[in-house]
């Protein structure tokens, strides 16, 4: 039995695994041309982090706004701090939030805006940094599914006042969970810092309990081991009726602050080195897959704006219904070929969240959860498996 991963993670190999030291946030600072990086346990314990320092410089402010669509982490770390999640609605058959709707979202409660270069794809930030100078606000780069995506042959996420990468399972590179956080700014720095010694502390138990986890991913982190590992929790929680338990979305509230220890560091540093090669691979069978796809007529693939060339975890699609994305869902979720769902609801519909995000009115968020699906962009899909995938559309949308 083969079971392909939902996104396209890199290997580690067993020499990654050896004992030793190595400086692994000025490695990625110099990958990514600035000049530091903070290392985080989890990208959402650097959003946490961000957020605790931009309140401290503006603590008049409470209000975070951030796409519908998104990670229902990025509203637990605004939450763990007490502030406000605001969701901003989509625009139309857009991963983007709406610039109409976002301008009305924005005001003097305002902390900060968080546009998402969400799949890989490159988000527009410029539109959010006008806003955010209009009303005094920050912006924080969401780039936790894009790291190594490039903007006018830069990287993303050095437009924004600050930025955050994770560098969790299927993220491209893993420490099994880890984050990478950016700031432009002397004094946000600062206050970044100040925020890392009151909120960070060390964890033995949480030390071990990644370092074995990353010794698993390592270990099943293929083909033949998936169907264990990932397969049998994903069919159990759809055959239980539970697709946000099926695609990960069913977080807790506690959010871990923690130190990522020397050893785990190490690991991301070898698997560095291979990364940029892996991700040039992984995009050219994106591009030859996106336009493929796009030879199915109703079909929306998201591709990269002018400009911009995004990373590819996966392809990012919306079928013309809700009823056709589900009549492929029947078949392709549980085919062990790597199809699935992104998020599974707008922020405001997750049971878990409604006292966190509370109602809003975003029927284009809530259209673009009904109507999309992704499929993997592992080098382990081959283009035989691919044709099954785009037959199976092809049915449902004749």
């Amino acid at each position: 039995m083969r079971e392909l991963p939902p996104t396209a993670g890199l290997p580690l190999q067993l020499s990654d695994l050896r004992p030793g030291r190595a400086p692994f946030a000025t490695r990625m600072a110099e990958w990514l041309g600035v000049d530091a990086l903070q290392l985080t346990c989890s990208g959402t314990a650097a959003l946490v982090l961000t957020l605790h320092a931009m309140h401290t410089l503006r603590s008049n402010r409470s209000e975070v706004v951030v796409p519908a669509w998104t990670c229902p982490l990025v509203a637990l770390a605004i939450h763990h701090l007490g502030l406000k999640t605001r969701p901003c609605d989509l625009a139309p058959n857009h991963y983007d939030m709406d610039a109409a709707q976002l301008a009305a979202a924005c005001g003097p409660d305002t902390l900060a805006i968080v546009p998402t270069h969400i799949a890989g794809r490159v988000a527009d930030v410029q539109t959010a940094l006008r806003i955010a100078r209009n009303v005094g606000a920050f912006v924080i780069e969401d780039a936790a599914q894009s790291l190594g995506a490039k903007q006018d042959g830069r990287n993303v996420g050095l437009l924004g006042d600050a930025s955050f990468f994770s560098l969790a399972v299927g993220k491209g590179l893993t420490l099994f969970e880890g984050g990478l956080l950016y700031a432009r700014d002397a004094e946000l720095r600062e206050a970044l810092s100040a925020s890392e010694q009151a909120l960070i502390h060390p964890s033995p138990h949480m030390a071990w309990q990644r370092a074995v986890e990353l010794l698993g991913y390592w270990a099943c982190y293929r083909p033949r081991l998936l169907p264990f590992a990932y397969g049998r929790p994903l069919r159990k929680a759809l055959t239980a009726g539970d697709p946000v338990a099926a695609v990960g979305d069913d977080f807790g509230f506690n959010i871990p602050l923690h130190p990522v220890s020397s050893w785990r560091q190490t690991v991301g540093t070898r698997a560095l080195k291979r990364f940029p090669a892996f991700l040039q691979r992984t995009r050219a069978q994106a591009q030859q897959r996106v336009m493929r796809l796009r030879q199915l007529s109703g079909i929306t693939v998201f591709d990269d704006p002018p400009g911009s060339e995004g990373t590819w975890p996966f392809l990012l699609l919306t079928l013309p219904s809700q009823a056709m994305r589900d009549a492929a869902m029947r078949t392709l979720w549980t085919s062990g070929l790597g199809v699935t769902r992104l998020f599974i609801h707008a922020l405001p519909d997750y049971d878990y969240l409604r006292d966190v995000v509370g109602p809003a009115d975003v029927p284009n968020a809530r259209n673009f959860a009904a109507r999309s699906l992704s499929i993997t962009n592992s080098p382990w899909l081959k283009d035989a498996e691919f044709e099954r995938i785009y037959a199976e559309l092809e049915r449902v949308l004749t």
